[in-house]
């Protein structure tokens, strides 16, 4: 049984929909990652960071959404989430999720809380000015990326998808007025099919 502490909307996403996927059983402990309140302590015992997701199984913890899927991937070959070792598709596999988690959630994060990057909050405007421009580079990559597709890797189907789902849902207004994406809207259309997802989606308020 794992055990997945999350919340909605958050990157816990991919894990999650990662457990659908896979089929094996869990459970959903929900935390409360409010910016006004402060994490529980029980918590932060877990998760040091005080962030989701978290996943627990066997008495292990994993934190960090792209570790938890690459662990689950190894974890449940049979899902067929993940090319397999050997598979020359691996490589873009790994490239790609890191590339997610290292350069385009960060450039969310500076965005979102320009005051972890910048002390001067009359300069704060300017750091989300130059994070939009940076979010706009990032995703014309990943959208190119996915020419001819439909997928990451091609024709077939990884976490790789999931996660550029998850983070597509994480655009404020404005940035929807000036991204262009239609290769990942496409991605997203096509993933909100599988019932695996649709059953995420719902649990998140995002069907």
């Amino acid at each position: 049984m794992y055990t997945l502490y999350w919340a909605p909307g958050s990157a816990a996403f991919a894990p999650h929909v990662l457990l659908e996927e896979i089929g094996a059983p869990y459970r959903l402990v929900p935390v409360d990652i409010s910016r006004d309140k402060p994490r529980d302590p029980e918590y932060l015992e877990i998760n040091p960071n005080g962030a989701v997701p978290t996943l627990i199984v066997d008495g292990r913890v994993v934190y960090e959404a792209a570790a938890i899927c690459l662990w689950l991937n190894d974890r449940h070959p049979e899902a067929g989430m993940a090319p397999p070792p050997g598979d020359p598709a691996r490589a873009h596999y790994y490239q790609w999720l890191v590339y997610m988690a290292d350069t385009l959630q960060p450039a969310f994060q500076t965005n979102y809380y320009p005051g972890r990057f910048c002390k001067d909050e009359r300069a704060f405007p300017a750091v989300k000015a130059r994070a939009a421009e940076r979010l706009a580079e990032i995703w014309g990559r990943l959208d190119a990326a996915l020419d001819p597709g439909p997928w990451m890797l091609g024709d077939r189907l990884s976490i790789c998808d999931h996660y550029i789902a998850m983070l597509s849902t994480w655009f404020e207004p404005q940035h929807k007025a000036t991204i262009r994406i239609p290769r990942v809207e496409r991605l997203f259309a096509h993933l909100a099919e599988r019932p695996a997802v649709a059953r995420t989606l719902a649990q998140h308020d995002m069907a």
